[in-house]
């Protein structure tokens, strides 16, 4: 049998030996390791088992909020960041699919040299010029599953890239939301303290004038001025509120506090959807949710990764080629006489130590028994966070419309009162007492509803922001 014969039946036997042993070790999706179905915090009058739209911010109905969540997605430097970590991704996969194709490599050298004394030249001159050209081709024959495998992993770090921009987006928006919420919230509760303090400087000329009349003493006129000043003092830091509010608007959509539009701050009317939340289901949840995916594809990829690890047990073989010609003068390089070439497979097997890749396919099953427990944690607490935040916002509502009837019994309490103090059949301290209640409950209101708009918003973020998760064809191809 001659060499060559030989070699084929070697390269033969190694190729069955792929196609019976080799490890392909491409993951399959997880699953999680929890059941879900509906929520058990969805009660049927705070939230409906429509699914969340894409862009629940419109529930809201204002143009000025979609404009701000549109500069936000545009300018954030958060999400540009997100972005960049995606194309850095997207570039090591080309690199992983380019393991596919031929290599091809070129080479050129010159060089002048002298031969020394002490070693015999026959024919030729001591001194004299050298120049080689060369290109070689080398393409690795994937029995194994090495390429493949690295390709998958590649594909899940591009897929969890895309699923933590998606996160930093419902993250952006959720807080854009937020803040827009809280300045308008801020402007409602200004707009109840004034008004407060309307109703307070109203009953203190009141009572400075019966007392004026003799008809109330000095202590009634000073606890009245001490509960005004104190319903005032609470203007300022409102306002300060405010404006935290509007500035990190400025900062969410990309933008110097200075340059933030004049009428964002416009509106004084809290931030609420008077109607059942859509909310869809724990299944739709895990879905939507990026976190759990960019932990779904992490997991995917570090289980590709052992594959990479395993195919080290195996020999790597690459088909290749070589030719090239080395002559003393520029001239001779391209003539048939120097001119050789090579061709034949290289088989390269890391053989008999087999610690080393033993022990990297460990730690890569390790790192993909890591990332499933980080995916099922991913799971749990997403919905633990749904369920919260669902139960918050019911609590949160609950409370309201307690808030809501203590209200109206204050002014109703606050009229009555008033009337006997001007007929003179209460004295004084009732009225104050009435006032001070009714203060407080218009302002444990406007609280609540400032309370009740920011649980909105947490449900809507919890919920994964229903942003649009579809991944892109070229992203999709093996």
């Amino acid at each position: 049998m001659t060499i060559r014969n030989i070699f084929l039946s070697a390269v033969s036997a190694l190729t069955l030996a792929g196609c019976a042993a080799g490890p392909d070790h491409i993951a399959s999706t997880p699953r999680p390791a929890v059941e879900t179905g509906p929520f058990l915090s969805a009660e049927a009058d705070v939230v409906s088992p429509a699914p969340l739209p894409d862009t629940w911010w419109r529930l809201y109905r204002d143009p000025v909020l979609d404009g701000l969540v549109a500069d936000a997605l545009a300018a954030n430097t958060d999400i540009r960041q997100s972005v960049a970590r995606i194309d850095r991704a997207r570039a090591a996969l080309r690199g992983a699919r380019s393991d596919r194709l031929p290599q091809v490599g070129l080479s050129a050298s010159a060089g002048y040299g002298r031969t020394p004394e002490a070693q015999p030249v026959f024919g030729a001159d001591r001194d004299g010029g050298q120049f080689s050209i060369g290109a070689e081709l080398a393409y690795e024959v994937d029995l194994f599953g090495r390429v493949r495998s690295g390709v998958a992993a590649a594909r899940g770090d591009v897929a969890a890239a895309r699923a933590d921009a998606e996160a930093v987006r419902v993250m952006v928006v959720a807080d854009t939301t937020r803040a827009y919420a809280d300045a308008a919230s801020a402007a409602a509760r200004l707009r109840v303290a004034h008004s407060i303090v309307d109703l307070l400087e109203d009953s203190l000329r009141l009572t400075r004038v019966r007392h004026d009349a003799g008809y109330t003493d000095g202590l009634a006129v000073a606890r009245i001025e001490s509960l005004l000043e104190q319903r005032a003092a609470t203007i300022p830091a409102i306002e300060a509120q405010r404006r935290a509010a509007l500035f990190a608007l400025a900062t969410l959509t990309g933008r110097a506090p200075a340059a933030l539009p004049t009428d964002i701050g416009a509106r004084d009317i809290p931030l609420e959807i008077h109607a059942p939340l859509p909310v869809g289901d724990g299944t739709e949840l895990l879905a939507r949710r990026p976190d759990v995916r960019a932990a779904e594809q992490r997991a995917m990829a570090d289980m590709a990764r052992i594959g990479i690890a395993r195919a080290d047990l195996y020999p790597r073989i690459t088909l290749g080629g070589s030719i090239g010609s080395n002559a003393s003068s520029l001239g001779d390089l391209f003539t048939g006489g120097p001119l050789g070439f090579l061709l034949g497979p290289l088989i390269d097997w890391a053989f008999p130590n087999r610690e080393p890749v033993r022990a990297r396919i460990d730690a890569a099953e390790a790192d993909a028994s890591g990332s499933l427990a980080a995916f099922d944690g991913a799971v749990l607490v997403a919905l633990q966070e749904a369920e919260t935040a669902l139960s918050n916002y019911a609590r949160s509502l609950e409370r309201r419309r307690i808030l809501v009837g203590a209200v109206e019994a204050a002014e109703r309490a606050a009229r009555i009162v008033r009337a006997q103090n001007r007929e003179g059949l209460i004295n004084s301290l009732e009225t104050l007492d009435a006032e001070r209640t009714l203060a407080e409950a218009r302002a444990t209101l406007a609280d609540q509803d400032a309370d009740v708009s920011q649980q909105q918003i947490a449900v809507f973020r919890a919920l994964g922001g229903g942003w649009s998760h579809a991944m892109e064809a070229a992203d999709e191809e093996g």
